[in-house]
């Protein structure tokens, strides 16, 4: 049997901007994605601990460096800039491989600086 489980994971992101008059998606900074193994237009899930909202779209690299959340379309609606946003991709693996599976997360404080590593990074 497969299961599906976290396999990436971006905690206490801010969001720095939403654009709703753009196609779509969640813009984040390249090297947040390259850090943590999450790739351009992989499906993510958005978790808003600001406001409670959730969505499912996925992401689009933004400039190296620019420490750059934007909610892009219509996800506009679910986040304001400054919400503190929970950013997850997941994998299907074996249950074998399930045993002692760690995710690759990192934790931002509020200025979107990296302030922890956890699970397959450390």
């Amino acid at each position: 049997m497969n299961i599906q489980v976290c396999k990436s994971k971006i905690h206490k992101a801010r969001l720095t901007s939403s654009d709703l008059h753009y196609e779509g998606s969640l813009a984040i900074d390249i090297d947040f994605l390259n850090e943590i193994n999450m790739f351009p237009y992989e499906k993510i899930l958005v978790v808003n601990a600001t406001n409670g909202e959730r969505l499912e779209t996925y992401a689009i690299p933004a400039e190296s460096g620019s420490k750059v959340f934007c909610l892009n379309g219509a996800a506009a609606h679910k986040g304001n800039k400054g919400d503190t946003v929970t950013i997850m991709s997941f994998g299907i693996i074996s249950e074998n491989e399930a045993m002692g599976f760690k995710p690759k997360i990192i934790v931002l404080d509020e200025n979107n600086d990296i302030i922890a590593r956890k699970g397959a990074l450390v």
